[in-house]
C-alpha cells in the first residue's frame, strides 16, 4: 500500500495556452474542518484473474444514497482482546449507530488521498453493481508516525470531484465514507473483511491488483478474494491503470518508490506536483488541479492582485514558480488569472481587473486556482 471536472483556475507552468472557458458554478464551501437475508454464495473471480473492463456485473444494485460522505479501508492484527472492543465501536465515522450507510452495496478499497484516474477506474468498476461507494481511511499518518503531508485534494473539496466522476459511474455520484485507521489497525485480513461482512453487510468489493490490508499489510488481492468467497461477498480485482506518460525529467525517469511499477499513483501525483509540470498532473487525475485558499485577515486585495500568506493552502500546491493561464473561482467563476508561487506567498494577478467585485475577499471564505 503507497503512503499516502467544476470551475477554478487552469494553468500551465510557463506554458501560455488558450484561457479555457468558464466552467460550472460551484458553492463556496465555508469550512474544511435489519440484516438482510443469508446472501448465497457466488462464484468468483480467482486469484489469478482480473476483472475485465467489458465484463458486466450481474449483482442486485445496491440502496441509493442522497448524500455524501466519506468512508476509508484497511487493517490490522492483534490481540483477541484489543478485537472483542473494536467490534463495540462504529467502524463508519461519519455514519448512523446502525451503520447501514453501505448496506448491501459495493464498496471499493483502498487510499483515496488523489482521487486519480487509477482510483476513478475502481468506482467505474463498483458502479456496475449498484451504488458505488469508497472507503478511505483517515488518521493514517498519526497512527503510523509519518511525516505530515498536505492532502492532494483539500478535504472540502472531495465531493466535487466525486461528482465530477458520475459520467464514468453510470451517471451516479460516489458516495465517500471515512474509517478511522486506529479502529482497524489490528485486524486480520480475516477480521477485516468478517467486519465489512457481518458489521457494514455489503455485498462485495472492488480493490486493485496490488492492493495491500491487514496488520502490517499482510493480506493482498488473492487472500482478499479467498475470504470474502468464506464470507459469502463478491470480490473483484481490478488491474492497475498505468502511467502512459512515462514523463522524464533532464532525462531520467523519475523512481517514485520501490512499490513503483509504472501504475497511477498518488505519489507520482505529488511528485508531479513538486517539479510544477501540471500537465503532467492534469492526466494522472483526469481533470485540472485545484488548489484551495482560505480566505482571512492576512490576505491583501490590491486592485487586481491578491497576496495571501501560504499558510491559507488546504492542499497541496505545484512548486515555486510561475503559472500563467489560471482560472480563479469563488462562489462563481470570477476569471483567468495568472499565479505566482514563492516560499511565503501566493500572488494571483486577474487579468480583467473588472471581474472582481470592489471586495471580493470579504465576500467569501475560500478562493479555487486550477492548474492546467
Amino acid at each position: 500500500m503507497e503512503r499516502g471536472a467544476a470551475a477554478a483556475l487552469g494553468c500551465a507552468l510557463r506554458s501560455p495556452s488558450p484561457s479555457p472557458s468558464p466552467a460550472p458554478q460551484w458553492r463556496p464551501l465555508l469550512r474544511c474542518p435489519r440484516r438482510d437475508p443469508p446472501v448465497p454464495p457466488r462464484t468468483l473471480l480467482p486469484p489469478a484473474r482480473l476483472f475485465s473492463e467489458n465484463r458486466h456485473l450481474d449483482m442486485k444494485k445496491g440502496q441509493s444514497r442522497n448524500s455524501f460522505k466519506t468512508f476509508s479501508s484497511s487493517g490490522h492484527s492483534g490481540v483477541r482482546q484489543n478485537y472483542d472492543n473494536l467490534v463495540n465501536d462504529k467502524l463508519l465515522i461519519d455514519c448512523g449507530e446502525d451503520q447501514d450507510c453501505v448496506l448491501g452495496g459495493i464498496v471499493a478499497l483502498g487510499k483515496f488521498d488523489a482521487l486519480h484516474i487509477g482510483h476513478r477506474e475502481l468506482a467505474m468498476h463498483a458502479s456496475k453493481a449498484g451504488t458505488p461507494f469508497l472507503l478511505s481511511f483517515v488518521g493514517m499518518a498519526e497512527v503510523l508516525g509519518w511525516t505530515y503531508r498536505p492532502p492532494i485534494v483539500a478535504q472540502c473539496d472531495r465531493k466535487r470531484v466525486l461528482s465530477s466522476w458520475a459520467p464514468y459511474c453510470r451517471n451516479v455520484v460516489p458516495l465517500e465514507y471515512q474509517v478511522e485507521f486506529s479502529k482497524v489497525r489490528s485486524l486480520s485480513p480475516r477480521q477485516f473483511v468478517e467486519r465489512l461482512s457481518k458489521d457494514l453487510r455489503i455485498k462485495g468489493v472492488v480493490a486493485g491488483e496490488n492492493y495491500r490490508f491487514g496488520y502490517k499489510a499482510s493480506g493482498d488481492a488473492a487472500e482478499l478474494v479467498k475470504l470474502c468467497e468464506e464470507f459469502g461477498l463478491s470480490a473483484f480485482i481490478v488491474r492497475s491503470v498505468m502511467d502512459t506518460a512515462k514523463r522524464s525529467h533532464n532525462g531520467v525517469a523519475a523512481t517514485i518508490n520501490s512499490s513503483d511499477k509504472g501504475q497511477v499513483s498518488s505519489s507520482r501525483v505529488r511528485h508531479a506536483l513538486a517539479i510544477g509540470d501540471m500537465e503532467y498532473v492534469s492526466e494522472l487525475l483526469g481533470r485540472k488541479h485545484r488548489l484551495v485558499l482560505m480566505v482571512n485577515q492576512k490576505c491583501l486585495h490590491e486592485r487586481k492582485r491578491i497576496v495571501l500568506p501560504n499558510s491559507c493552502m488546504l492542499n497541496m500546491p505545484p512548486a515555486e514558480g510561475l503559472y500563467e493561464n489560471c482560472d480563479l473561482v469563488n462562489g462563481g467563476y470570477i476569471g483567468p488569472c495568472r499565479v505566482i508561487i514563492n516560499s511565503d506567498t501566493i500572488i494571483i494577478e486577474i487579468k480583467d481587473e473588472n471581474s472582481l467585485s470592489p471586495n471580493p475577499i470579504e465576500e467569501v471564505r475560500q478562493l479555487g486556482i486550477e492548474f492546467g
